[in-house]
């Protein structure tokens, strides 16, 4: 007596909840890479460094910059000296080895780097780094 299998029907696969993924997927990394872009102030000159290596971001550094007229942006906001240190010190708390990178431009006073290094340490962060580029070739 022979028996018979019955034979199974091949699966479908279904490329449409597939795409819906990947299209998902696709607009959180566009999105979230303009969101990082946003944080780097366009009109900030930084000092130029030989030595300066090409600018790499650690995860969750917070960007600090500074503009020519001594101008404090964090996040896209201008900020004061006392709500810099009010942001920074619940962080500090949480991270204790919070990056900061300080994007100074090259036109600031030395000593309102010098006063953010300050409010920067008074918080409790003192993993800073300072935004350099290299000089341009020609």
């Amino acid at each position: 007596m022979k028996f018979t299998r019955p034979q199974a029907e091949p699966v479908a696969m279904q490329l449409a909840p597939m795409c819906d993924i990947l299209f998902l997927l696709l607009g959180f990394f566009i999105i979230s890479f303009q969101f990082s872009k946003s944080e780097t102030e366009l009109n900030v000159a930084v000092p130029t460094a030989e030595e300066g290596v090409p600018e790499e971001r650690a995860r969750g550094e917070i960007m600090i910059n500074v503009l020519a007229d001594g101008t404090i942006r964090v996040e896209g906001q201008t900020v004061t000296r006392d709500e810099l240190q009010n942001k920074l010190t619940p962080i500090a708390k949480l991270h204790p080895n919070q990056p900061v990178r300080l994007r100074g431009d090259s036109n600031v006073a030395y000593q309102r780097i010098v006063e953010i290094i300050d409010t920067c340490k008074k918080s409790g962060i003192w993993n800073i780094s300072f935004a350099t580029q290299q000089p341009k070739t020609e």
